[in-house]
């Protein structure tokens, strides 16, 4: 008795370790990709940036392009570990006017392309972009290539990825020696019950009631699942949470950025400091968008009460979203046509709710045509407020419709994280509202639509 029980134990050590040890391998290597990506997207951030100032020095000098490269701008991708540092300042199919002229050649796209080359034996990552240059009606494409060796790159890989393996294997130690411990002491009741059944007088014939003993652990197994079901959700919360912020962050920050560049070619002082005035509201929404993603993340925790009490006038949310994409929309020849029959009222997040509409009219402009109209139509039915964007783009496949709303998933090649409909789906529901894609009237583009319960306006709210 005493050896087969030894086995058991020994048995559920080795159920125990089977799945950690194929854990610790598929962790590691997600740690390790986890890792390089982080690497990557930090080394290609640093890259386009001194792409861009190369580009922006560029300056017409008579009727020759000149390129000025200064040291603060070869910084911006220099390392402490020494990377070696490659640039070419061309015109396209014309002469090289600064750097090295035996620069890898790569395919030239209208946007940065980054890729992987050699310069003299040592493995580097480089971008290419490409700047029109404009001359007495003339228009000449300047060609920046800017390359790093990897260095550094290496050793941030390193350096996120070894920490977190030696985490996991010591965790995985531990548990097995805490998992020993705890059978060991699990399994004393099941010995003491053994030695209670052989002290049974041998003429008495003893049996184990199995249904007795299914009803005893019936409480146990029960409460176990019911833990791990809370923590499995609690896990696929935060999860989704993270990747929906990291989604929803992004888009003030790009607006920043292009505010700031903006702001970098005003000479008339007025203007700069509107465009400061317009950074700072974009930061204040940025950070206001925190806040309430954390407040969604409760909210769904407590079925969606979050927002209770709140109300917000339709115009402003539409306001909010259109004064974030207004240059968008400019750069692109887009037209944004508002129409909102009446003052309408919802409750919710205005920050939130503007943020729903900010991605869809992002993902329309991204779509439509250039010189077409995005349409913003705002209407109450009844006890209903509706939302409808209307864009001439190529819109989705009724067979993909529900799968659109599925983080990550694109129905295109266009950029993106393909989470923006699958975050305004979660605020939607966090509202009590329900969001749908249909077929633009004509065919031509798409129809979103999204509805919401109405509410009386603040004044006769609280009266």
């Amino acid at each position: 008795m005493k050896n087969r029980k030894r086995s058991l134990r020994a048995r559920l050590l080795l159920w125990l370790l089977v799945p950690m040890t194929a854990f610790s391998v598929v962790a590691g290597w997600l740690t390790h990709e986890n890792a390089r990506r982080t690497a990557d997207l930090l080394q290609d951030a640093a890259l386009l940036a001194a792409a861009r100032v190369m580009a922006a020095d560029v300056r017409w000098s008579g009727d020759d392009l000149v390129a000025s490269v200064s040291p603060s701008t070869i910084q911006i991708v220099g390392t402490p570990q020494g990377d070696q540092v490659f640039y070419r300042v061309e015109i396209a199919d014309g002469p090289v006017i600064a750097g090295t002229s035996d620069f890898p050649e790569t395919r030239l796209t209208d946007s940065p392309h980054w890729y992987d080359a050699h310069v003299s034996q040592m493995p580097i990552r480089a971008v290419t972009l490409k700047r029109p240059m404009y001359d007495a009606g003339r228009i000449v494409d300047v060609v920046v290539s800017v390359g790093r060796t990897q260095i550094a790159r290496d050793a941030m890989v390193a350096s996120l990825w070894k920490p977190q393996l030696a985490y996991i294997l010591g965790s995985i130690a531990a548990a097995m020696v805490l998992v020993y411990a705890g059978l060991t002491l699990e399994l004393r009741p099941l010995e003491r019950l053994a030695r209670g059944l052989a002290a049974q007088p041998s003429q008495r014939r003893v049996r184990i009631d199995t249904t007795d003993v299914h009803a005893e652990l019936h409480p146990l197994i029960a409460a176990f699942n019911a833990c791990l079901d809370i923590i499995e959700r609690q896990a696929l919360t935060q999860r989704r949470f993270i990747a929906d912020a990291a989604h929803q962050i992004r888009t003030p920050l790009t607006l920043l950025g292009i505010q700031l560049q903006y702001a970098r070619r005003q000479h008339n002082l007025e203007d700069v400091r509107e465009t400061l005035l317009a950074m700072h509201h974009s930061n204040r929404a940025m950070v206001s968008l925190i806040n309430q993603l954390l407040m969604l993340a409760q909210a769904e925790a407590a079925d969606y009460t979050a927002f209770e009490g709140e109300v917000v006038d339709v115009r402003e949310v539409i306001a909010r979203a259109i004064e974030k994409l207004a240059l968008a929309a400019r750069r692109r020849d887009i037209e944004l046509v508002v129409s909102i029959a009446s003052p309408l009222f919802v409750t919710g997040s205005e920050t939130l709710l503007s943020e729903v509409l900010s991605n869809i009219v992002d993902n329309a402009i991204r779509y439509s045509p250039k010189g077409t109209q995005v349409a913003i139509d705002a209407s109450q039915t009844g006890g209903s407020v509706s939302i409808q964007v209307l864009d001439g783009g190529p819109g989705i496949p009724a067979a993909l419709r529900e799968r659109a709303f599925e983080p990550f998933f694109r129905a295109s090649d266009e950029e993106g994280s393909g989470l923006g409909l699958a975050i305004a789906r979660e605020i939607v529901r966090a509202h009590r509202g329900t969001i749908s894609l249909e077929d633009a009237p004509g065919g031509q583009g798409l129809l979103v639509k999204l509805t919401f319960p109405a509410s009386e306006p603040p004044s006769q709210s609280l009266s």
